[in-house]
């Protein structure tokens, strides 16, 4: 017998479909909203002590983002390296990953590091004209930007105000032929006296000097360290060993021998204002920061770390999000209050705990004039035979044009392999 049905059943039974698709769909959008409301946990390899700071600016980064969970690795420097190799290797590695400015060029040619650069306009906080240039040349490689600027540090001139007033200068020395004056009179204090720390194990230093000198360094795949300009500098440095301006090996730690005035001049960085109030309360008002002693120029080394996204992270868009809260003004200020790591931020440097504090206000005027070391992958290699050479003039009294020649071919053989 054949169905028939009427045209009031049919009428209810389309109305009952249409209210089912309404159920579905609206069963749908809740599925679609809820995806969109779940949870993204990105992986942060922090080195160092760093490391251990860096959950407290990721709790406050999660109070503004919401369904992005932050979890932090604190990895030793001294194992890092390794650490990232492996994950090069096998694809699987951390979203976000702190980077010392040396290492840009070894993971950035081994494809490890995420190109920003088709980032920055949705991402404006990535924008390298918020940077001091020296910072952003350290997340360069070739035609990629491979990482974002974090926190910077340069180096400057610590000084006794009260020591270098005994002897003349009201000021810090302003030029190298100044400092080389300052620090021999200190020096003829009397016995165990000098005038200025000469770091043999800080292997950016002589480099550094160069650059002030006029030195290019390198230039292309030809290196320059048996010129005219790079042999001066060597020359101008191994003149504090000489006339005694300086100890080979004072058998002290240099802050003690500040205090008690027996070195009233060195050079370092910003970790070392911290140390010297925390060590030395009594130098209170008597000691200072200025910006390097200029021959041509008063360039400065510049170093610190860079955050980069790996290559094969999952959670690309959370992970580009943490970098921009990374590099807002007022993080890397927080960042300062809790690291007392100096911000490379230019913007953060408007900060009154910056523009207030006359130690580290010399660090915001010294980043003007600070260059990294080349950003190539062999400078590691080539520096630390530098040392080596250096440590035959100034222990041994080696030729020092005789040292750098050999030191040079050293290097270019380094450079082209």
């Amino acid at each position: 017998m054949k169905s028939v049905v009427s045209k009031k059943a049919a009428a209810a039974i389309l109305t009952g479909v249409l209210a089912l698709s309404g159920v579905l769909a609206g069963c749908s959008s809740d599925s679609a909203s809820n995806k969109k409301e779940e949870t993204t946990t990105i992986n942060v390899w922090g080195m160092g002590e760093e490391a251990k700071s860096l959950p407290k600016i990721a709790e406050q980064f999660e109070k503004e983002n919401e369904n992005i969970k932050v979890k932090v690795q604190a990895i030793p420097w001294d194992k890092a390296h390794d650490k990232l190799l492996t994950a090069v290797a096998s694809k699987k590695g951390p979203d976000v990953i702190q980077m010392g400015t040396t290492w840009i060029p070894e993971f950035a040619d081994a494809g490890a590091l995420k190109d920003l650069t088709p980032y920055l306009e949705k991402y404006p906080e990535l924008a390298t004209e918020n940077f001091y240039e020296g910072s952003v040349e350290t997340t360069k490689y070739e035609n990629i930007i491979a990482g974002v600027p974090w926190y910077v540090d340069t180096r400057v001139l610590y000084y006794r105000k009260d020591l270098l007033e005994e002897v003349g200068y009201k000021e810090a020395p302003k030029t190298w032929d100044e400092l080389r004056d300052a620090a021999k009179k200190l020096a003829a204090r009397g016995k165990d006296q000098y005038g200025i720390s000469i770091d043999t194990n800080e292997q950016s230093l002589a480099f550094m000097f160069a650059r002030q000198n006029g030195s290019k360094l390198i230039d292309g795949n030809k290196t320059l360290f048996n010129e005219k300009e790079f042999v001066e500098a060597v020359e101008y440095l191994n003149g504090f060993f000489k006339d005694g301006s300086a100890p080979i090996d004072l058998g002290i730690d240099i802050i003690p021998a500040f205090k008690e005035g027996m070195l009233p001049m060195f050079i370092s960085g910003p970790w070392m204002v911290k140390i010297i109030n925390d060590q030395t309360p009594d130098l209170e008002g008597k000691w200072g920061t200025a910006v390097l002693p200029a021959k041509e120029n008063n360039t400065s080394t510049l170093g610190g770390s860079n955050l980069s996204v790996f290559e094969h992270t999952k959670n690309e868009e959370a992970a580009l999000k943490f970098l921009s809260y990374m590099s807002k003004p007022e993080t890397q200020v927080k960042w300062l209050e809790i690291t007392n790591s100096l911000p490379a931020n230019k913007e953060a440097w408007e900060d009154k705990s910056l523009q207030e504090n006359e130690y580290y206000k010399v660090f915001g005027e010294q980043l003007e004039n600070a260059q990294p070391m080349p950003v190539i992958k062999p400078f590691e290699r080539i520096a630390q035979t530098f040392l080596s050479s250096f440590e035959k003039v100034y222990r041994s009294g080696a030729d020092v044009q005789k040292e750098m020649d050999e030191f040079n071919k050293k290097a270019e053989d380094i450079l082209n392999k």
